[in-house]
């Protein structure tokens, strides 16, 4: 029982998997901030419906960084909370195209991809160590991302 966290799963494990939701906090926070601004900056034909996924879309997000950093704590580890830390971190770099919608829509698409497969490696691991909990988050967003990702390619006619 010593070797159990507060949850009763392994110490050292739940560090492991601390660490990769760490990973994956600073992912959504660089994509939450490339789409606000994408929000912000839109222009051209599709702005009025850009405008609202977009929003849409980073609310969305902020949901899921509070959820991910309060697994952090659940699992007895500080979620990281600066941008520095999470610019060297995370796979997504920041946006320098926010005015085009396509290329908008097309950076969305990659931020996703990287995201699901962080998503399904820490799925891999909490089920290894029975942290169902992670586990059904995990499959919740996957599952909630992948139709994200079906419905923004048919907007870009992919």
């Amino acid at each position: 029982m010593e070797n159990l966290n507060a949850i009763g799963l392994d110490i050292k494990r739940s560090e492991e998997l601390a660490h990769k939701l760490n990973v994956l906090l600073a992912n959504y926070s660089i994509f939450y901030q490339n789409t606000r601004g994408y929000h912000w900056n839109i222009k051209g034909d599709k702005f009025f419906e850009l405008h609202l996924k977009f929003e849409e879309l980073y609310t969305d997000l902020q949901v899921k960084i509070d959820d991910i950093a309060e697994r952090i704590l659940t699992l007895g580890h500080a979620p990281q909370h600066q941008y520095s830390k999470y610019q060297e971190s995370s796979a997504i770099t920041e946006s320098q195209e926010v005015t085009d919608g396509m290329k908008a829509v097309e950076n969305i698409l990659a931020s996703m991809k990287s995201i699901i497969t962080l998503q399904r490696e820490l799925l891999d691991l909490s089920g290894e160590i029975g942290d169902e909990g992670t586990n059904a988050l995990m499959s919740d967003y996957i599952r909630e991302q992948e139709k994200l990702v079906w419905m923004y390619s048919a907007f870009l006619k992919k």
